[in-house]
């Protein structure tokens, strides 16, 4: 079977190539455009794990780049795909808008169109939980109405929206979105709120906590959502759906900050700070659609997850 795997350096697409890489009868194909949104050292570190197997090519390029991106899905021919890459961050989309139109809408076009050309088996593509807004009824189902607050949420609905069209007008075999909530763990983003406190911590500098510390988040743990995101490739169901991929509980951040410093042995600086634009205050997802499908899912508790990405962390930077 050939993959193809966007955004493969990234932090969901790393695990993921790995997992399926593992499996020498998979062919991948990786393509990324290694962008410095975050550290490009992290990127290519996870890069050179993926690179020591024999069954993976990687190429570098922007999906916005119809054509060489065309170029290259037209040599290895994909069966299946996993659409991870764009341009992530709710915060940096107030900054820089034209980015995320780029990459996360022009970009995601370009994949749906090359599915409806090369009659690809299955397009699993990546959307967020940032789409269900600031919605008061929890746990979030999908069935809920979208109602983003950020570019980098429109730009997800926006994906949705046109993957639902494509499915439906040209025939496209089997679509799969997957709202991910907060997904952490070792090789995880820097730009994210549970690597950002053990930073804080090897500087012995200040972090910002906005919501003065009030924010709730799903927190799921990456070998969970990558272990879920696998089985979704496999539901039976030919047609487009969209499901959530979470731990299916609320954590509160102090709860994570208290972790952090039981771990370390250390006391984390702060500042606490107003509400930031953009931010919701509560992510809780449902399980109960995903469970339908697949049955049985992993899920980490926080405090073990936190456990495991504070070794990776120390391993890895030391602190």
């Amino acid at each position: 079977m050939k993959y193809l795997v966007t955004g493969c350096a990234g932090f969901i697409g790393f695990h993921l190539t790995l997992k399926l890489l593992k499996n020498k009868n998979f062919k991948v194909l990786g393509i990324d455009n290694i962008n410095n949104y975050y550290s490009i050292k992290i990127k290519n570190d996870r890069l050179k794990i993926l690179k020591k197997y024999k069954n993976f090519d990687f190429k570098k390029i922007s999906i916005e780049n119809k054509k060489k991106l065309n170029i290259e899905l037209k040599k290895f021919k994909p069966r299946k795909i996993y659409h991870l890459a764009a341009q992530a961050g709710v915060r940096y989309s107030f900054i820089n808008p034209q980015l995320y139109f780029k990459s996360n809408i022009q970009g995601f076009f370009n994949i749906l169109e090359y599915c409806r050309k090369a009659k690809v088996e299955h397009l699993i593509f990546a959307s967020t939980s940032s789409v269900y807004g600031n919605n008061n009824k929890f746990p979030l189902k999908e069935s809920y109405g979208t109602n983003p607050i950020s570019l980098y949420a429109s730009s997800k609905v926006c994906n949705e929206i046109l993957a639902k069209d494509y499915s439906i007008n040209f025939n496209i075999k089997k679509i799969t979105g997957v709202r991910f909530f907060t997904v952490y763990g070792p090789f995880g983003r820097p730009d994210m709120f549970i690597y950002k406190l053990f930073n804080s911590l090897k500087k012995n500098s200040f972090i910002n906590i906005f919501n003065k510390g009030n924010h709730l988040r799903d927190f799921t743990y990456i070998d969970d959502a990558v272990g879920t995101l696998l089985l979704l490739e496999k539901r039976k169901s030919k047609n487009y759906d969209i499901f959530n991929i979470c731990n299916g509980k609320s954590v509160h951040l102090n709860k994570v900050i208290s972790l952090c410093q039981e771990y370390t042995k250390k006391k984390i600086k702060f500042k606490f700070l107003e509400l930031q634009k953009g931010d919701v205050k509560r992510t809780h997802g449902s399980l109960r659609k995903t469970t339908n499908v697949i049955k049985v899912i992993k899920r980490t508790s926080i405090e073990k997850g936190i456990k495991k990405f504070y070794e990776w962390f120390n391993s890895y930077h030391g602190l």
